[in-house]
């Protein structure tokens, strides 16, 4: 497959104006548009949709995959992701993939049959070597996602760092018997293989042994939330702090703690992760950790409209800041 460089050698001029032709960039003589017109045509260069733009055949739809829409971490994510494209001209598909494996290679497809230019993953749950062939047939971006050996851009946050810091916190408020509640095994790759090395470091820091029977795996949702309190209350040994993948599971724990008369802090802390306009809406309001979502959202357009005018960028990743935010419930 040729190459902008093959096309540069060919027509005889430097990359940069081979890619500013690409893009119509308006400020290339007739002369060299003429010249890298004629060496594309015979190269036979259509790699990317910057060069289908030439031709009137760019959809300009970026596609967004999430696990789930009604989660308003996602909600508020896709948001800053659809405000920042259509500033910038582009309209945004939304792909639900409700955690399934088929659905998300269904989506991915949409890349390969050129229906959308190119696809933000704000989740994955197929591995990454079946996700990785799809980069051939347009860009892919790692949104809140996060794949060692991954060769996409990746707008990240450090989870570890934000278990560490929560985890700390309920340490520091005097806390030894904390439960933790994880999306993923601790053998999995991702944020949740950050988190949970987080909530290791921090216990073993401070010389806490990890109780298996407070560890709650595969938890996303304020109903899950429900179940894990009510699992908590019919223990005998019961932790007395929780630090939560999120601030609806520290949102549903924090109601059925309040219909069976535990008061939260006194009887049991809890901690959440996001701080979602939920956060300060609870009785008492959620401690949790602040993540960036419209600075996400924002990033993760302008780095995948990039990869569209400049397909030989630098692949980097960007790390997002995060906090801890300190409120009743801790």
């Amino acid at each position: 497959m040729s190459t902008i460089s093959d096309v540069a050698k060919l027509s005889g001029l430097s990359k940069t104006t081979v890619s500013r032709v690409i893009n119509n960039h308006p400020y290339v003589s007739k002369e060299k548009k003429e010249q890298v017109l004629k060496a594309m045509e015979e190269l036979g260069y259509t790699p990317n949709p910057s060069a289908r733009r030439l031709r009137g055949q760019l959809t300009t739809t970026l596609g967004v995959i999430v696990p789930r829409i009604v989660n308003p971490f996602f909600s508020y994510l896709v948001n800053s992701i659809e405000q920042t494209a259509y500033h910038k001209g582009y309209q945004v598909l939304i792909c639900q993939s409700n955690e399934d494996k088929e659905k998300e290679l269904a989506f991915l497809n949409l890349l390969k049959t050129k229906q959308v230019d190119g696809i933000i993953m704000t989740a994955i749950e197929n591995d990454w070597n079946i996700i990785q062939p799809f980069t051939d047939y347009g860009p892919i971006v790692l949104c809140n996602e996060y794949v060692n050996h991954a060769d996409v851009p990746i707008i990240r946050l450090d989870q570890y760092k934000g278990t560490y810091i929560g985890v700390k916190h309920l340490i520091e408020k005097g806390h030894q018997k904390i439960a933790y509640c994880t999306g993923g095994l601790f053998d999995e790759q991702g944020k949740d293989k950050d988190r949970n090395y987080g909530y290791q470091k921090a216990l073993k820091e401070a010389g806490i042994v990890i109780n298996p029977k407070w560890i709650f795996v595969n938890q996303h949702t304020i109903e899950d939330g429900k179940q894990v309190m009510k699992q908590i209350l019919e223990m005998d040994d019961r932790p007395t702090a929780v630090f939560t993948g999120s601030d609806e599971i520290a949102g549903g724990m924090m109601i059925e703690a309040k219909g069976h008369s535990l008061r939260v802090p006194d009887d049991i802390a809890i901690i959440g992760f996001d701080d979602q306009p939920l956060a300060e809406m609870l009785d008492p309001k959620l401690t949790t950790i602040r993540q960036p979502v419209d600075q996400m959202g924002e990033k993760s357009v302008e780095v995948i409209i990039e990869m569209l005018h400049n397909p030989e960028m630098k692949i980097e990743t960007y790390e997002m800041s995060i906090e801890l935010v300190v409120r009743e419930s801790t």
